[in-house]
């Protein structure tokens, strides 16, 4: 299911698995060709949580007309939830917010949480 707010696209992927961590995602729209591009990156991160031992929960996706709704959603999530972990397909996602690896070390910093990079080296 998408939820579209006023300021963001929060997308529920399916059912959350309590007895592992939770993992939260974050994607950016402008990135993807189509809605059926974006759907398949939100399959294959649910895949890569699975692996990894996550479910995954929300994954937050970033319009340029609203950014930084999105990313601000999250860490607010990240710190509710205590998550320890969220998941983007690489760090151009988060070119809207600043520079993408001095917005990862500051998230990382400011949160606690990791941000993971499916088929990268661990950043």
């Amino acid at each position: 299911m998408i939820v579209v707010g006023m300021f963001t696209s929060v997308v529920e992927v399916g059912p959350v698995d309590y007895t592992r961590p939770l993992l939260l995602g974050y994607l950016r729209r402008d990135l993807y060709l189509s809605d059926r591009q974006l759907g398949e990156t939100r399959i294959e991160l649910g895949a890569f949580a699975a692996l990894e031992g996550f479910t995954l929960g929300t994954i937050y996706i970033e319009d340029a007309e609203t950014a930084p709704a999105a990313y601000e959603a999250l860490v607010a999530s990240v710190n509710r939830y205590e998550v320890t972990a969220v998941v983007a397909p690489d760090l151009r996602q988060f070119g809207l917010i600043g520079e993408p690896a001095a917005v990862k070390r500051r998230f990382e910093r400011d949160t606690g949480a990791r941000i993971m990079l499916p088929g990268s080296e661990r950043v």
